[in-house]
């Protein structure tokens, strides 16, 4: 655990992975556009969200904000972080339900479904950080499996961002990204609705705790190629 200032940071294996700024929802930094996948969704479909990979909780604290009638559920690998993170990042206050195993096992076995299903799952370190064997696939088939009709499916993505937006694109009509200055990481937004839209996204975004971010944040819409 680090304190820059006003913030702690959580760094685990030469990666630096949450951010959280007492008292406050927004990072300035890819959590807050991790978190603005939901605003695809109309505020009466933010009803359950299931997050693959928790980290500090900096990404749900804002799906908190932006859904707060929401079931969350919260699938985490780390004991040391889930540990940490209701240390120092006051995760209990998020009223999250959190899962403590691995999030291809959990995709395995879960039959629950939900209107946005997050992945955000990582090995390896700083720059040297891919995702897992089974993802994008079949882990993100079997994610979608795991989405209501109407609903979506978010990946934050580095250096697989082509192979995951293909996937997406195999799976829903509609896609949307969002990217963060001065970080490398796209978040890719898909499913089937209006709300999946680079503009909808950011009107929305603007109307909410997310305003204050928006200098940071941009919004597009994609055509992915096959």
């Amino acid at each position: 655990m680090v304190r820059r200032g006003d913030a702690l940071e959580l760094h685990l294996d030469g990666t630096f992975a949450s951010m959280y700024r007492p008292g406050e929802v927004l990072t300035g930094s890819v959590w807050d556009a991790i978190g603005a996948s939901v605003l695809a969704l109309a505020p009466a479909r933010r009803r359950r969200v299931l997050m693959l990979g928790l980290g500090g909780g900096s990404a749900a604290r804002v799906v908190r904000a932006l859904a707060p009638r929401a079931h969350i559920v919260a699938v985490e690998i780390d004991p040391r972080v889930v540990a940490l993170a209701r240390q120092w990042f006051e995760l209990d206050d998020l009223d999250i339900e959190v899962v403590e195993a691995d999030a291809r096992d959990y995709l395995a076995r879960a039959r629950g479904r939900f209107d946005a299903v997050i992945e955000d799952v990582f090995i390896g370190t700083g720059r040297d950080a891919v995702k897992p064997e089974g993802l994008p696939l079949p882990g993100l088939a079997r994610a979608a499996r795991r989405v209501r009709p109407g609903g979506i499916l978010v990946s934050n993505t580095l250096d697989e961002w082509r192979q995951v937006s293909r996937v997406l694109a195999d799976l829903y009509p509609r896609q949307a990204c969002i990217t963060t200055a001065g970080y490398d990481n796209r978040v890719y937004v898909a499913g089937s609705g209006p709300g999946v839209s680079g503009s909808r996204l950011r009107a929305a975004a603007r109307a909410t705790e997310l305003a204050p971010s928006l200098d940071v944040l941009s919004f597009r819409a994609v055509k992915p190629r096959r």
